[in-house]
């Protein structure tokens, strides 16, 4: 009997038909009808939302994560697979012999990664249980009594710390002291772990986190978390674990573009900046989410291991059609240790200074903001600008200024060391730190405002400082800049126009015009310069009382880039840089912006009201600050995170 294959116009599956005469004419005028005038390659089917699709479709990738983990471990190379792929094989019970040879090579050497190693070390033996043979069992128990691991010195190191520390305690229940590297006993080190656990839960949901929404820091509170979700034997610990995953993964889902995380950012090393694909976020956003390109994560894979399901809310949220939209966000700064200042904050016996995030969230592009200011020591990106791009992994689709503040006086804000020997030991990690050209930073003179999609940046620089300029990044990804007349400089980054005025005349410089960062500082900070750090350029302005104005729009609410140009152009618009800098700027919304150095700024003559800024505030969320509790809602669905009780509850409202 003659079978036929069909490829249907919409959809890639094939129709196998038991052939009849009439059967065979239908199918030869239906191939002919498909035929003609038809699209080479079909548009896919709308991706489903239902609980159901979203949960299916996680699952087939939390699959593939562990099974390429798996497949990392090589007999024949015994230098090949991280401690997380053993913890993968062990978990599943699949190549047992393969996982504990690799295990043994992992732990012949003392350890040397500190918090590093604590949490994946207790993830092996939360899974791997019997599994491990009696010589691994002997080897990890000798070394928990031998090896003080550093707990670090910011709170992603605390957390690694403290969650590896305490599922490790709990995976060797009655140890006494005498067999724990501290001295304290099993109970004790658990007891001491959760406190400080659930004190930072506490603190990041009434005040906001301290190292927020880092693209590469995300993945060292997921890991954390997922630890403790996946393994905490306390089913209320455990919950409230589920609940900070919920909590920092909506974080992230309201503030990202096609898996790439925007708006201001607490810490990005140069490599991120430049090329805002290659990072932990994405890794994380396409396991949770199926955002962005596939990428591999150790942070990913715990999360994966863990057990831990998204709420389907959640990815409706990121995928959700309904943009543009404003997202503002509370966060706080690192905790000062000295120079606070007077916006200064107490929370307990510790000083932090609020930060007031606004983004402005479109289907093309992410334009996000934070006040200005020092708000985190060293990687700090106080705004930017983001774009769509087909192919997100390899691109540099990214626009926004820095001054490049270094002084003692940051350092001695958020470190103890001494002001003398500040500078040294921080550029010993982070090379690019006193460099003239560096492209992550905070400053305290700067001052930085956003409505919509307009922006003003203000600067005062005073004597003496170190790095006198401001430098704006064009980066290699931009195109059609053209240098107006008007004074406006326009350029256009795929599906979005750009407007850029400077208050003061600047000079066109490569970026790392030093060349430090090409010459190989800082090691794994700059490896691989030559593809990611090249092609860049930047406008660098002198003058001490400095500024711009930005303003962006996406291509498709304009006829061409010249009416684009146009109406920038009859915008209204008054500068001024004495006695301060000062900008007074109508926005292509119809708002006039006014920003002054020094100043509150305002929107139609009403200054913006810091005071009341809430932790959380979008369409699709919403917390107040102190509340400890968060609201999502998408559509009829509503989720509710109360960390003050404890209890997450979900409705669907009916009509």
């Amino acid at each position: 009997m003659l079978t036929i294959h069909v490829k249907t116009r919409l959809c890639d599956v094939f129709f196998r038909l038991p052939m009849t005469p009439f059967r065979i004419s239908a199918l030869l005028i239906m191939a002919a009808a498909t035929l003609v005038g038809a699209p080479a390659d079909p548009a896919p089917l709308p991706l489903s939302l239902s609980n159901a699709e979203i949960s299916r479709r996680f699952q087939e990738r939390r699959e593939d994560l562990i099974r390429s983990a798996i497949a990392n471990l090589n007999p024949a190379d015994l230098s090949k697979g991280s401690f997380l792929d053993v913890t993968a094989a062990l978990q599943r019970g699949e190549r047992p012999a393969d996982a504990l040879a690799r295990l043994a090579r992992l732990n012949e050497p003392a350890p040397t990664g500190n918090m590093f190693w604590v949490y994946p070390m207790a993830a092996l033996l939360a899974t791997a249980g019997d599994r491990l043979d009696a010589a691994s069992q002997a080897r990890i128990a000798e070394l928990w009594r031998t090896y003080w691991p550093s707990r670090g010195d910011t709170e992603n190191h605390w957390m690694l710390y403290y969650s590896g520390l305490y599922i490790a305690a709990q995976s060797r229940p009655g140890t006494g002291p005498e067999q724990w590297f501290n001295g304290r006993s099993a109970e004790e080190n658990m007891a001491e772990a959760r406190g400080y656990i659930e004190h930072w839960m506490r603190v990041t949901t009434a005040h906001g986190q301290g190292e927020y929404d880092s693209p590469n820091y995300i993945g060292e509170y997921v890991a954390p978390l997922s630890l403790l979700a996946g393994w905490a034997a306390d089913p209320a610990f455990r919950l409230k674990a589920r609940m900070m995953l919920d909590y920092v993964l909506y974080d992230y889902a309201i503030e990202q573009l096609n898996g790439q995380y925007a708006g201001a950012h607490s810490r990005v090393y140069p490599r991120q900046v430049l090329q805002p694909g290659r990072v932990t976020s994405s890794s994380i956003g396409w396991l949770a989410f199926g955002l962005g390109d596939r990428q591999p994560g150790a942070q990913a894979l715990l999360l994966a291991l863990s057990g831990y399901t998204p709420p389907p809310i959640i990815e409706r949220i990121a995928r959700a059609a309904d943009r543009p939209y404003v997202n503002r966000e509370l966060k706080r700064t690192r905790w000062r240790m000295r120079n606070a200042g007077p916006d200064a904050i107490r929370v307990g016996d510790r000083q932090t200074v609020p930060v007031y995030k606004y983004s402005y969230v479109d289907r093309d592009f992410i334009l996000g903001s934070s006040q200005g200011g020092l708000l985190q020591p060293i990687q700090q990106q106080t705004w930017n600008l983001r774009w769509r791009v087909d192919q997100p992994l390899d691109a540099s689709n990214t626009f926004f200024a820095v001054q490049p503040y270094s002084s003692p006086h940051e350092g001695t804000m958020f470190f103890g060391e001494a002001w003398d020997t500040v500078t040294d030991l921080i550029v010993r990690s982070k090379a690019d730190y006193d460099s003239p050209d560096k492209l992550a930073s905070g400053s305290p003179h700067e001052q930085v405002f956003q409505h919509g999609a307009a922006l003003i940046g203000l600067y005062d620089l005073p004597p003496g400082t170190r790095f006198p300029h401001i430098i704006t990044l064009f980066s290699r990804d931009l195109r059609n800049v053209v240098e107006d007349a008007s004074g406006w400089i326009f350029a256009q980054g795929g599906p979005v126009y750009i407007a850029y005025r400077p208050l003061a005349p600047g000079e066109w410089k490569p970026n790392d015009w030093t060349g430090h960062l090409a010459g190989g500082a800082g090691g794994f900070i700059s490896a691989g310069f030559k593809e990611w750090g090249t092609g860049h350029r930047c406008y660098v302005s002198g003058a001490p009382r400095n500024g711009y104005v930005v303003q962006v729009a996406p291509v498709r609410d304009f006829a061409s880039y010249a009416a684009f140009q146009d109406a920038i152009r009859v915008l209204p618009l008054r500068t001024a840089v004495a006695p301060v800098a000062e900008v007074v700027f109508t926005s292509l919304d119809g708002s006039v912006l006014h920003a002054k150095y020094g100043a509150t700024p305002a929107i139609n003559g009403l200054p913006v009201d810091y005071g009341s800024w809430p932790l959380f505030e979008s369409p699709s969320g919403s917390s107040a600050r102190g509340s400890r509790k968060l609201d999502l809602r998408h559509g009829p669905e509503r989720y509710q995170l109360d960390f003050e009780s404890g209890t997450i509850t979900q409705t669907v409202a009916t009509p």
